[in-house]
């Protein structure tokens, strides 16, 4: 079975300010990472006093080698799809209970290695969902002295980052989601059909699923939903897209256009006829 990649990146200096929150004069050194994980989440589940295990590989795509360190991090996702990565121990954090393997490895060019980590949930851990990510970095080799002492952070030098979100649910935790709305807004300054979605469960879900769409000058073709995640207690407002496959020439929408067909989800789905216009 083909594995499913986070994507590769070749990440440089400027790039990299975002995510990392460092300066550019921290980053001045910093060489380039070629560098894909396979799988590119974890979604899995345990319970109580429960330890689970899980691994992931490291591909090193590079012409030479390459040292990468692994650690983890809270993260937040918004309603309008902001992703935050947070360093220090959000409220509830799960990072505790989360052991690895070790804080750092060699890769050799062109080559690949596993990583394992486990997660020991306590014996009093509620019904919940416990997320946080894996972030996989590269380093210079004068700061891999600081990474095995414990010292990583984010204000250390990296060449790039992979972010693995893991979400375990503990006690039966799931999603439980509603349709709210089939709406047109403005979409990256267009306007676009979408799904309004709530989420009344204790763990994230996502839509999947597909409709037949039919443009307002009758051109057909199919309508897939965003899939990120709705977080628990959140309602987000999902684009539909053209679905495309390679080669096909893209799809001006004509609104109204028509649209049926099926939106699932992990426990359940949403049957759509709808006009969007």
């Amino acid at each position: 079975m083909t594995p499913t990649f986070a994507p590769a990146l070749r990440f440089f200096v400027g790039a990299l300010l975002a995510l990392s929150g460092t300066t550019a004069s921290h980053l001045a050194q910093a060489a380039s990472f070629e560098v894909a994980i396979a799988p590119s989440r974890f979604e899995i589940s345990g319970k109580s006093a429960q330890r689970v295990g899980q691994s992931l590989t490291i591909y090193n795509l590079g012409a030479s080698a390459s040292e990468v360190s692994v650690r983890t991090i809270d993260w937040t996702y918004s309603p309008d799809g902001q992703i935050g990565y947070v360093d220090e121990l959000l409220p509830g954090s799960c990072r505790p209970w989360v052991t690895l393997e070790r804080k750092a490895l060699r890769i050799a060019a062109n080559s690949k290695a596993s990583f394992r980590f486990q997660i020991d949930v306590p014996d009093d851990a509620p019904r919940t969902e416990c997320r946080f990510m894996l972030a996989i970095e590269g380093v210079e080799p004068a700061t891999r002295a600081l990474i095995q002492d414990g010292g990583a952070s984010m204000s250390l030098p990296v060449s790039g980052r992979i972010a693995v979100a893991v979400y375990l649910a503990v006690n039966g935790a799931e999603s439980k989601l509603e349709m709210k709305e089939l709406a047109v807004r403005q979409v990256q300054g267009k306007p676009a059909p979408v799904v309004v979605v709530t989420n009344n469960g204790d763990a994230h879900g996502r839509l999947d699923g597909s409709l037949d769409a039919i443009n307002g000058d009758r051109q057909e073709f199919e309508l897939v939903p965003e899939g990120t995640p709705v977080m628990p207690g959140q309602t987000r407002t999902l684009a539909l897209t053209v679905k495309r496959e390679p080669g096909d020439k893209p799809v001006e929408l004509v609104f109204p256009l028509k649209a049926r067909g099926i939106l699932d989800w992990e426990k359940g789905s949403f049957r759509v006829d709808a006009q969007f216009k």
